[in-house]
């Protein structure tokens, strides 16, 4: 009953708006009636479905006449040589041979300290001093009994050449002499063990003992610790695998995850020992530490190059197919009179990095490897291309 309701109220829309031409959309939105507007939707929905039962009709027809419509839609990818590094990511540790805590070398009480933490030393500088109990009286004692020695050798000597006096009061006088510059040296070495100097330049990263205290050489008797941060390098154990890969002279990047920095470097050196426990062996790499903020024992991963050719013919590893023999292959474009072929190529591969594989044996430069589509076809099937990128060499 409503849609002939709505005829009608077309029907009428029509004549008093003068014939067909009037009723656009526009006309019927101005008339503001609600039932001429449910109309007109309904008359444009079925034009709609109408035209729509056209369109598929069509698409049925181009299908049905037109060869290429059936066949396999393809994009390609043009392989030429490129440089390729492949990199062996690891983990190590920071280190550094400047690192050690200095202990005394002479008991007694820490008479004095020099320096404080953070401060920056250089080698040989004095750190502290040990009250030597008197020792220091002993040697300028000492000196002035081997002062004295020498003025009697010296005379005794002169005298010898002279021919006087006994040869007998010539050696005694020469043996003095010199077993008091024995014992000057050797109480001159004790008492030096009573001034701590910095092995090397570097920082006071800690005074451990406080001035006064008791020390005595031995364990637990620590007094500094002092570490230079210019001279640092990453400890990192590698797997035997690649013993003839990883060699000194190889490029490294070292990133610190806690630091957010990189830093480039090589390997300065490997060791000539296999751990039995990890089968590993541990290469030595540098790092320049002009800021400071390296510092001993911090993580870092480190990526050494390990290979490099220069001529690759590289891949995404995602188009590579393996059949029922282990061997594995990719469709590459080949074409035969016009006709575009896909052919079925087993590949040698080689190393991957990221995405990519790079292939030996199986493609050359300027192949066509089919890139999107790879899955869906077959050996000697034709296809079409519908889009070609191109890999350059840097």
């Amino acid at each position: 009953m409503k849609n002939i309701l709505y005829i009608f109220l077309t029907a009428a829309v029509l004549s008093s708006c003068g014939g067909e031409g009037k009723n656009t959309v526009e006309s019927v939105l101005e008339s503001k009636d609600l039932e001429v507007i449910r109309a007109k939707r309904n008359s444009l929905t079925e034009e709609l479905k109408a035209l729509e039962g056209q369109v598929k009709q069509l698409d049925e027809a181009i299908a049905e006449l037109d060869d290429n419509s059936k066949l396999p839609l393809v994009s390609t990818l043009t392989v030429q040589p490129e440089e390729f590094h492949h990199f062996l990511e690891l983990q190590g540790d920071v280190m550094t041979n400047q690192n050690v805590l200095i202990y005394p070398e002479m008991a007694g009480t820490l008479y004095r300290v020099y320096v404080k933490e953070g401060q920056k030393v250089s080698k040989g500088q004095v750190l502290a001093s040990i009250d030597d109990g008197g020792l220091s009286s002993q040697l300028a004692q000492l000196r002035t009994q081997a002062e004295l020695s020498r003025t009697t050798f010296e005379r005794q000597k002169r005298l010898w050449e002279q021919n006087i006096g006994s040869e007998i009061q010539f050696l005694q006088a020469k043996t003095n002499y010199e077993a008091q510059q024995s014992a000057v040296k050797q109480l001159e070495s004790q008492v030096a063990k009573s001034t701590i100097r910095a092995p090397f330049s570097g920082i006071i990263d800690d005074v451990i003992k406080d001035q006064g205290t008791v020390v005595s050489p031995g364990p637990g008797s620590e007094i500094f610790r002092i570490v230079n941060l210019s001279d640092m390098y990453i400890d990192v154990e590698v797997p035997e695998a690649h013993l003839p890969n990883v060699t000194p002279g190889k490029s490294v990047d070292a990133y610190f995850p806690v630091l957010g920095e990189t830093v480039s470097t090589k390997v300065r050196q490997t060791s000539n020992f296999i751990n039995p426990s990890n089968r590993s062996f541990v290469a030595e790499i540098p790092v320049p530490n002009t800021n400071g903020h390296i510092k001993p024992n911090l993580t870092a991963q480190v990526r050494i190059n390990d290979y490099t050719n220069e001529n690759a013919i590289l891949i995404p590893e995602s188009v590579v197919s393996e059949n029922a023999e282990g061997e594995q292959y990719v469709y590459i474009i080949s074409e035969d009179d016009g006709t575009v072929i896909a052919k079925k190529s087993i590949i040698t591969p080689g190393k991957t990095q990221g995405d990519f594989l790079e292939v030996l044996e199986g493609i050359s430069a300027g192949n066509q490897v089919i890139v999107e589509g790879a899955r869906s076809v077959r050996d000697g099937q034709t296809v079409k291309v519908l889009d070609t990128t191109t890999t350059a060499k840097n």
